[in-house]
């Protein structure tokens, strides 16, 4: 992927993750492996057409894909752009833990500098 398809791919996860409902199907998915939308709906508390509104949403993120079996389309977790959004917030946290030291270091040297004109 170019950094370009990485970015639009996080954008992507982050939106569709941002609701509580989505993250609660991927972690039945995660946990059945496999499941249709009807069995999701057992479990969760919405109806069985707003589980397949949400697999929608988490299918056009990358999140999840569907197979037919019969009359009933089978759900699976795809991790690939899990990874690359891990990546993602990997790189800003070690950028912020990066700014963070480099404030730390400022700080503590103006309170030495402050120390020694004392």
């Amino acid at each position: 992927m170019t950094a370009g398809t990485d970015q639009d791919a996080v954008t992507e996860v982050l939106s569709a993750l941002a609701d509580p409902t989505r993250r609660r199907i991927l972690d039945a998915l995660a946990a059945h492996g496999e499941a249709t939308a009807t069995v999701l709906a057992t479990e969760l508390p919405v109806s069985r057409q707003a589980i397949v509104k949400h697999l929608a949403v988490l299918t056009r993120a990358g999140l999840v894909a569907g197979h037919r079996e019969g009359r009933e389309a089978r759900y699976t977790v795809l991790p690939a752009r899990l990874v690359v959004t891990a990546r993602w917030m990997d790189r800003v946290a070690s950028d912020w833990d990066s700014r963070l030291s480099a404030i730390k270091r400022l700080a503590e040297a103006s309170e030495a500098d402050q120390g020694a004109e004392n």
